[in-house]
């Protein structure tokens, strides 16, 4: 039976598995702990892809965990992959309980029910908090497309800008901070055509946080090519080269950013780009979550296409509307009548309101 003090130990492994998002993929980020009555002995996170797990870090960390409990945000994996199985390290420290946040989502499962052959308590919380910590991994196990994450900012009557081709900042510091730590979650941030013209964003990290995978950055371009001297295209320590993607059929106006990014030419059409085929050629390229942060015709086309897992909505506390404002989505309709939606949190930065949720008619 799971008590509070469990589930107290079990918020440790949550916060500890965070330290490894960004750096664990395609691996889920996973957090543990050691812990005999109540005293923590040792604790361990997965730091990156190929390296030692949490519980085998945790174990290490521990000494002597013989007869303890080992609290793990994922279910102890069972096969033989790029390191030995957790189950084994498990039966061998002589730990007598472990108690795990979420079941594993893969096919082959975890090791829960070999523990529990072999003789060791097995309790299974199913925390929400666990199931978001995987998020981006079960999803990756379930698709064969990245996953992506929207961010949108917009005022409270739903415009990002007071007119077209002026780049203002409508929302706090505290907000675009917030941006910057996601964009660490992820393995590539995207933005359309449009975001790179107005604003000429640079999409990097700010301060650089330590990260071992290199990032990318993603420009998303259909008509016209965007041009080559942008801040975007600009070499960073730490980052790979610019993508660019771009219709199959439009490579005569684009073949002059080859010079400076990585251009990948989606399907057969000239104008419009196939955004499901690009994101699933981005997860042939190793990249398994993608960070989109607009703009408005880029997201509504994800939105309308379903191809949206998670988003992050901040709304700043004003009033833009006008003849001229530019609407948060924009470029495309709705169809098949409204879609819903589900907040999973809602919280303040700074003076502006984050919905977090998701699309559910998708």
């Amino acid at each position: 039976m799971i008590c509070e003090l469990d589930r107290l130990l079990l918020e440790r492994t949550y916060e500890l598995g965070a330290r490894g998002i960004g750096n664990t993929s395609p691996n889920p980020p996973v957090g543990a702990l050691v812990a005999r009555g109540g005293c923590i002995l040792g604790e361990g996170f997965h730091h990156y892809a190929g390296e030692a797990h949490a519980e085998v870090n945790a174990l290490a960390a521990a000494g002597d965990a013989r007869g303890a409990t080992l609290y793990v945000s994922l279910e102890p994996c069972k096969h033989i992959g790029q390191t030995p199985p957790c189950t084994q390290a498990v039966r061998e420290a002589g730990i007598a309980r472990v108690v795990i946040g979420a079941l594993d989502p893969t096919k082959h499962g975890g090791g829960a029910d070999e523990l529990r052959r072999e003789g060791i308590t097995v309790e299974v919380a199913d925390d929400a908090s666990a199931r978001e910590l995987i998020e981006v991994f079960a999803h990756t196990i379930e698709s064969d497309r990245a996953f992506v994450a929207l961010k949108m900012a917009m005022s409270l009557d739903g415009y990002v800008t007071s007119r077209p081709g002026v780049a203002e900042w409508i929302t706090s510091e505290e907000e675009r901070l917030f941006v910057r730590e996601l964009r660490v979650a992820c393995d590539a941030v995207m933005v359309g055509a449009g975001t790179v013209r107005v604003d000429d964003p640079q999409l990097t990290v700010r301060p650089p946080a330590q990260r071992l995978r290199q990032f990318q950055r993603i420009v998303v371009c259909e008509r016209d090519a965007v041009p080559p001297d942008r801040r975007i295209f600009a070499e960073v320590p730490g980052y790979g080269r610019t993508i660019i993607l771009a219709p199959g059929g439009s490579r005569a106006r684009f073949r002059g950013l080859e010079a400076v990014a990585d251009v990948i030419y989606v399907g057969t059409q000239e104008q419009e780009l196939d955004l499901a085929h690009a994101l699933r050629m981005l997860r042939a390229r190793g990249i398994y979550s993608v960070l989109c942060e607009g703009g408005p015709t880029l997201a509504a086309r994800l939105i309308v296409l379903g191809l949206v897992d998670r988003f992050y909505w901040a709304i700043a506390p004003l009033l833009l509307r006008s003849e001229a404002a530019v609407p948060v989505l924009a470029g495309v309709e709705l169809n098949g009548g409204p879609r819903r939606v589900q907040f999973d949190r809602i919280e303040r930065i700074g003076a502006d309101a984050l919905l977090y949720g998701r699309f559910l008619d998708v």
